[in-house]
């Protein structure tokens, strides 16, 4: 069998391994999947991603595990918060990464526009959660009829729009609720300020375009279909995130459990880029670009992008004017005022204390059970 067929026929085994059915050109969910369904979906790519790392984070495991706090370190009522912003080559970098592979989805390493944060507990010095920003894609339907604004509105004003590619507690501080303090905290100004001053000098990859940089929305989806906890962040009648819609159930993590080297390494000797921009460049824009001409070289359809697992995208603006800003009806956002600091008062009194006063589970956590690799 020559290149192509063994390509081909090691996708479709994949697919097939993952718990895929292959059918009529397409992959199809087992039936009447739950979470843990798709859990086992993502499984392979998870370990995949864990067995990349390894190499690079396993010699530092245990000064990283020195970062979690076993249950009987934590203190609900001495908890506070704080927003450390994470920079490239830093331990921090190492600690938000080790961190990032216990998802139960893999977790990409963000691209275009980032920013990452730590949220540690001032109290023990321990890591309470994470926050992982980057550029948004620019089509997604749902998203885009809610703001309700046509294609040159979008093209022009998504550059104020960043998504949430983690974002989430860490144990076991995830038992107390700390994954909807964590999705407030991404709206505070602390997190606004640090966008602005990141981005005040720059220029657009492709336009080469300055531009005011205001963080006037973010979104993100839930890792397995329906969330739990965005959908819920209510305080005093005020809604923080908003249920939008879903996104279509397209993408490439079903590619991306050791497929992805051998697919990339077939279409560069193989395949031509599509590109419409000189600025980017002579090669293939994206991984699903690459996927996609891969598929059309060993005719394979396209629709196996589609994996089929729908998340629901959530929106959360962060000003009183937002949806008119974004479509350009403002020249300028108007900012809630929300402090780190209030936003996690708010928190403490409606979700913090209630649940650890009913509920010390969290006690029970130890952090050596986070260990990744045997020591």
């Amino acid at each position: 069998m020559n290149e192509a067929g063994l390509l081909r026929s090691r996708i479709l085994a994949s697919l097939r391994t993952q718990g895929y059915t292959v059918r009529g050109g397409l992959v199809h969910l087992p039936p009447n999947p739950d979470k843990d369904t798709l859990r086992d979906l993502h499984q392979t790519a998870r370990l995949h991603k864990l067995h990349l790392a390894e190499k690079n984070l396993r010699r530092y495991e245990t000064q990283l595990l020195s970062r979690i706090a076993s249950g009987t370190k934590v203190h609900p009522e001495h908890i506070w918060p704080e927003l450390v912003l994470v920079k490239s080559g830093s331990f921090d970098e190492l600690l938000f990464r080790y961190l990032s592979l216990h998802w139960s989805i893999p977790v990409s390493s963000g691209y275009g526009r980032r920013l990452r944060f730590l949220v540690v507990d001032r109290s023990n010095d321990k890591v309470i959660g994470l926050i992982g920003l980057n550029d948004p894609v620019f089509a997604l339907r749902d998203r885009d009829q809610w703001i309700r604004w046509n294609q040159e509105q979008r093209l022009q004003h998504l550059y104020h729009v960043m998504d949430a590619y983690v974002l989430g507690a860490v144990p076991p501080y995830s038992n107390l609720l700390c994954g909807k303090l964590i999705a407030l905290l991404a709206l505070s100004n602390e997190v606004r300020s640090a966008f602005k001053r990141k981005y005040s000098n720059h220029r657009t990859e492709i336009s080469r375009e300055a531009r005011s940089p205001h963080l006037a929305m973010i979104t993100t989806s839930s890792a397995l279909g329906r969330s739990s906890v965005y959908n819920r962040i209510k305080i005093n009648g005020f809604q923080y995130w908003h249920s939008v819609g879903y996104t279509s159930g397209s993408g490439e993590f079903h590619f991306s459990n050791g497929l992805y080297s051998p697919i990339h390494d077939f279409v560069t000797r193989n395949c031509e880029p599509t590109w419409r921009r000189a600025r980017w460049g002579d090669g293939f824009r994206n991984r699903r670009e690459v996927i996609r001409k891969c598929l059309r070289a060993l005719k394979l359809p396209d629709d196996l992008l589609y994996h089929g697992v729908k998340r629901e995208i959530f929106a959360a603006p962060l000003g009183r004017n937002t949806m008119p800003f974004l479509r350009g009806e403002r020249k300028t956002p108007a900012f809630f005022d929300w402090p780190a600091t209030d936003l996690f008062e708010l928190f403490r009194q409606r979700w913090l204390l209630p649940r650890a006063s009913r509920d010390g589970t969290f006690q029970a956590f130890d952090n050596a059970s986070y260990r990744l690799w045997a020591p």
